[in-house]
């Protein structure tokens, strides 16, 4: 396996930074205490998912993003025409290594000096300035369901296609923030027509891939890991797709592609 997910981090930091992030991201921001992480997410205004990302409380002013998916850079260019007068800083760090570590309380966060470590229970999530990183961890948060969005799909996808309640990263009962509205609405009245699954598929494929049935569109490769053994991957369907599967295999892709389907997970 290779490991194609550099470190993407960002800060923002001062005395607005908490009343910012609650406001512009989905998740209960305000709820987060210092040394804790949480998912969250930046929507559109038509609630889709511009950026998923591990929102970490470092200390009262000061949150670090790791994106999942996406690039600091142009995520600090665009939340900074929200800034307005709030008494903040938003700073796309240097690149980051990525690396397993040790078992860790889920959602606690450590720092040794040499990186900044986000609990996942099974393994933490190291973020290091230096050093040589891993991907260990990738196929263990796959399994899981915590996607990790290709650059085709930012902007794109629905939280409910993504599990993002379920991950905490969306909430419903909080005040508003870009997409709420629509959010609320999915979440009260239905209409979730594409939802996450795990699977092993039958032949290489890459993560931001279409997949198609008579040339119409009915899923994406969000992540894909492959090992010796298998090619493991999260991909979004459409529902009545899901129901054409037989004994749990999924068939009839233009490109001849087979799923066994896993996991699937509601919105």
């Amino acid at each position: 396996m290779s490991n194609p997910h550099p470190a993407e981090t960002l800060l923002i930091e001062g005395p607005d930074a908490a009343a910012f992030a609650h406001a512009q991201f989905s998740s209960k921001v305000n709820s987060l205490d210092v040394g804790q992480w949480q998912f969250s997410a930046w929507l559109d205004p038509q609630g889709r998912v511009r950026a998923l990302f591990h929102l970490a409380r470092l200390d009262e002013e000061r949150y670090l993003l790791l994106l999942r998916g996406g690039h600091a850079l142009a995520m600090v260019d665009a939340l900074q025409r929200f800034v307005f007068r709030s008494k903040l800083s938003l700073t796309a760090l240097p690149p980051r290594v990525l690396a397993s570590g040790a078992a860790q309380a889920m959602h606690a966060i450590s720092n040794d000096g040499d990186a900044i470590s986000l609990g996942c229970e099974t393994h933490s999530l190291r973020i290091m300035t230096s050093g040589t990183g891993d991907d260990a961890w990738r196929l263990t948060q796959l399994q899981a369901g915590w996607p990790w969005l290709p650059a085709s799909t930012l902007g794109e996808l629905l939280p409910a296609a993504l599990s993002l309640q379920r991950l905490q990263a969306v909430a419903v009962d909080k005040g508003c923030y870009p997409g709420q509205e629509i959010v609320a609405r999915l979440h009260f009245r239905g209409g979730h027509k594409r939802h996450l699954h795990s699977g092993t598929l039958s032949q290489a494929a890459s993560a931001g891939d279409t997949l198609r049935m008579n040339d119409r569109e009915v899923g994406r490769v969000i992540d894909v890991v492959e090992s010796d053994d298998a090619v493991e991957a999260l991909i979004v369907l459409n529902d009545d797709v899901v129901t054409l599967a037989t004994d749990g295999y999924l068939s009839g892709f233009d490109d001849h592609l087979v799923i066994g389907l896993g996991t699937s997970w509601p919105a």
